[in-house]
């Protein structure tokens, strides 16, 4: 940590260039959408193996560079540490897949509704795992996801499953990802080092047996495919630096910029239908981001 951090953390304060970090990777995660869309016709699995694939590259490139690379190789020689990032990587590829298939297949709202609620859900992991006291308003809020979350799956018959997946498998992944004993950029390197060699089995696969889409249906495709490295892996790094140059309430705030674009962009770029229950869904969704904003600010403001 740099002293010029370390000053903002024993302050609390939070950092222009934090700020910048944290809105530049918010934006890019609001409008993955469009990529995502482009890749409509290739299957999810594909596309998340090249997402592994080409991130690589790209993280050991800035390990390089920022010479933290001992890092890596002292979790390499811990069971404990390559366990845990066993895990943390299984739960970020079916967030992933799930959402890579939901853009796909016509269901961007329902990820925009999962990254909404995905907040309250990391507040209530918080109560039932880590014992952590709930504020009366962080209450009122979880009540009205349920809430939304009930209209939902009367209105379908069926729970809302893209949006609970999304939101389970990144709430636990931010969980257990704590708990990683490594840095941020670090611990990304080693968790799609660990899914690279099931990814490049499966591509290898696939182009054998004449039915991969990298190199063998145009350049666009393959430009696509390669691209998803960066469209990983720059957003991650980026927002995992300007996180630590920000307080915890700005961050909780500033994370609803990339579901509310992903919102707008599946109302009117996808044109997807917004239902009656939906009418009804998202505005609780929003009145209990409002509480939880509400809540977090009172309780940076006592500290």
């Amino acid at each position: 940590m740099s002293a010029d951090t370390a000053a903002l953390a024993s302050k609390n304060e939070d950092s222009p260039r934090g700020f910048a970090f944290a809105l530049t990777a918010y934006l890019l995660w609001g409008f993955l959408p469009i990529y995502m869309k482009a890749l409509a016709h290739i299957p999810p699995a594909e596309v998340i193996a090249h997402r592994i694939i080409w991130s690589l590259p790209l993280a050991g490139i800035i390990l390089l560079i920022l010479g933290r690379t001992a890092d890596v190789k002292a979790a390499l020689r811990s069971p404990r540490t390559l366990a845990m990032a066993s895990l943390t990587a299984a739960l970020i590829t079916v967030n992933w897949g799930t959402y890579v298939w939901a853009i796909a297949a016509g269901h961007a709202l329902d990820a925009a509704l999962g990254y909404f609620i995905n907040p309250l859900f990391s507040i209530l992991l918080g109560a039932i795992l880590l014992k952590e006291r709930l504020e009366p308003l962080q209450i009122a809020a979880i009540a009205l996801a349920a809430i939304a979350v009930a209209v939902l799956a009367f209105d379908s018959g069926g729970v809302p499953w893209v949006a609970i997946i999304l939101t389970v498998t990144w709430g636990f992944y931010a969980f257990f990802r704590k708990t990683l004993p490594v840095g941020p950029n670090q611990g990304f390197f080693l968790e799609v080092l660990l899914l690279s060699v099931p990814a490049l089995l499966y591509v290898l696969y696939l182009e054998f047996a004449g039915v991969g889409h990298f190199g063998h249906t145009g350049l666009s495709d393959t430009a696509l495919l390669f691209g998803c490295g960066a469209i990983t892996a720059v957003p991650l790094m980026i927002y995992a630096n300007g996180a630590k140059l920000l307080r915890l309430s700005t961050i909780g705030i500033m994370q609803y910029i990339a579901p509310t674009i992903i919102f707008l962009i599946a109302v009117f770029v996808f044109k997807e239908p917004v239902s009656t229950a939906r009418m009804i869904a998202f505005p609780l969704i929003w009145s209990a981001l409002l509480l939880y904003s509400w809540s977090m600010l009172k309780q940076s403001r006592r500290a």
